[in-house]
């Protein structure tokens, strides 16, 4: 058995003294594992570094095997160590897609726009937006999108659309809320895609994603826990907002 593709390398780990076993999202074979021989080597650490651009070959004598890697390295995105949000957005995207993606299976739609995410890093007055907009991608594509097209409760496009209903994840009017306003969750304008937004607005809405993240799709996974590398990054949109 043998493919070859291209990816974004999500994480490496250590296998044996010289090594390592790398996960990598590609568009047509979805989140995939396998051995790089010698990739612990001085030559090829720095090339196996989260959030790289990899061109891959994986071979192995059956499917279901671990297999191994052939790689060679098509974009570096090492540039972000110098750069602490663009660090932890890098760190957030990879923990966030190991955490949501079953292995083996194909997410070409998820896989572009994530690199074009990627790709925005070194751009850190639309990056946060372009983040929050990913993770509502990512909710989409794991079954548990949101519906914000119209009022769940008034049955019709609105346009006082204020609320999100936890339990089904539909917008809810200002009229059509009422009493109910208190047990739901508020739906910042970013959400609705009306334009550039402060950074304050963005983290109402990662505190939205969030929780659908926690309380919807982590479920569905057994109650993993969401990765730390999110914490990271929200906390650091959340200083930049404050000083603002």
């Amino acid at each position: 058995m043998d493919w070859r593709d291209q990816g974004i390398l999500l994480s490496t780990r250590h296998h044996g003294e010289t090594s390592v076993i790398i996960d990598v999202f590609t568009p047509e074979y979805g989140r995939h594992a396998g051995v790089v021989r010698g990739g612990a080597s001085r030559r090829m650490a720095p090339v196996l570094q989260p959030g790289a651009q990899l061109d891959v070959e994986w071979r192995a004598r059956l499917e279901d095997h671990l297999g191994t890697f052939r790689v060679e390295p098509l974009k570096s995105r090492a540039w972000v160590m110098g750069d602490r949000l663009a660090l932890a957005g890098l760190n957030a995207v990879c923990g966030l897609l190991r955490f949501a993606l079953p292995e083996r299976e194909a997410h070409g739609s998820l896989y572009r726009k994530s690199l074009i995410l990627l790709d925005l890093l070194d751009q850190p007055e639309i990056w946060p937006l372009a983040y929050l907009n990913w993770e509502m991608t990512l909710l989409e594509e794991m079954g548990f999108g949101l519906d914000l097209r119209r009022c769940a409760v008034m049955g019709e496009k609105a346009n006082d659309l204020s609320y999100i209903s936890p339990k089904t994840g539909r917008a809810v009017s200002r009229v059509g809320a009422g009493e109910w306003a208190d047990r739901l969750l508020p739906l910042p304008p970013c959400l609705l895609g009306d334009g550039p937004a402060p950074d304050t607005e963005i983290v109402q809405g990662l505190d939205v994603t969030g929780y659908f993240l926690r309380h919807h799709l982590a479920p569905h996974l057994g109650d993993k826990p969401l990765p730390d590398a999110r914490a990271r990054l929200v906390s650091l949109v959340t200083a930049r907002a404050g000083a603002g």
